[in-house]
């Protein structure tokens, strides 16, 4: 494999890290993933699965998100998106996926997008849908039901006292506060990422994952998760897209799978007609840094060999 990296210049004109991972036979490849990594995390931690994928002859592109990684570039600038961020990031997504269909005309275009990143590829979905060969949603999650609205008001209502640049540990705990309760006793705060502990430090170890994010990032992704879920705008979504989601059948994320099966209900009643998924039993958040993540990798692979 050979990693490149560059930075581009989004239509804001804000400069976006990008990393390439390419097969080390670069003529051979197959087709293109474009990742969209989650919140507090960075595009790095994706390395040994694009490594997977371009011994598979992929060519493998992921940016590092507004507000995080080097494109952030500061530990003190990560966790603010800028105004209306949840927007601008799939937008974001949109326009480094304009470059990539650009630079290989000729190949298929997947785009997979883990935890908050499947929120961004749920949204560029029934926007942009038209653009891929086929989605892939990791540690994805579905409609929030009524308590999504009194958590924006929440949100709306720390912007207004703290203002949006401002961290948010109330809005950080009422996110995430709950997601450890269910793997006591625990030895970190994060054990609800991966029963592999040595994942687990890894992540706690890297001072650009794990961070305590904005209250602006919170209200722009509360209000992007409520339009994700508006009909009329899954109703969007090209029909011919395939989809395939996967997750962790003890991911708190996804309600332990309850909302994820929603998800994937509500896109087979929109006549999606590629709609496929598998759980994987025990199985925390991070699939990818999973102890079974070799098999989760290679059920990847297999999916993108037949789309």
């Amino acid at each position: 494999m050979k990693e490149e990296v560059f930075t581009f210049k989004d239509s804001q004109g804000v400069e976006l890290f990008v990393y390439k991972w390419v097969p080390e036979n670069l003529e051979a490849s197959k087709g293109i993933l474009q990742l969209a990594h989650g919140m507090a995390e960075t595009a790095a931690r994706y390395r040994r699965f694009a490594e997977a994928l371009t011994k598979e002859g992929y060519i493998v592109y992921a940016n590092d998100h507004r507000g995080h990684g080097k494109t952030a570039g500061t530990l003190e600038k990560v966790g603010y998106m800028g105004e209306d961020g949840f927007n601008w990031m799939v937008k974001d997504l949109y326009e480094l996926n304009c470059l990539i269909r650009n630079e290989n005309e000729n190949l298929p275009v997947f785009l997979m997008g883990h935890s908050m990143g499947s929120f961004l590829t749920q949204s560029f979905i029934y926007r942009y849908g038209n653009q891929l060969n086929g989605a892939i949603l990791s540690g994805t999650a579905g409609k929030m039901g009524p308590i999504i609205n009194l958590a924006t008001w929440i949100a709306k209502r720390e912007v207004k006292k703290q203002g949006a640049e401002t961290k948010s540990p109330k809005l950080n705990n009422l996110s995430f506060g709950g997601y450890n309760k269910c793997f006591k006793p625990s030895r970190t705060e994060f054990d609800w990422l991966s029963r592999d502990e040595k994942e687990v430090d890894k992540y706690i170890a890297d001072p650009f994952c794990g961070g305590i994010f904005s209250a602006g990032y919170f209200y722009d992704l509360l209000k992007g998760l409520k339009e994700n879920h508006k009909i009329e705008n899954m109703n969007k979504i090209p029909k011919e897209l395939p989809i395939y989601l996967f997750s962790g059948d003890k991911d708190p994320v996804g309600s332990n799978t309850k909302t994820v099966n929603q998800l994937i209900n509500t896109y087979k009643a929109l006549g999606i007609k590629d709609v496929s998924y598998k759980f994987y039993k025990d199985g925390r958040h991070e699939m990818l840094n999973e102890l079974n993540r070799d098999e989760v990798t290679r059920d990847i692979i297999d999916w993108l060999k037949i789309h």
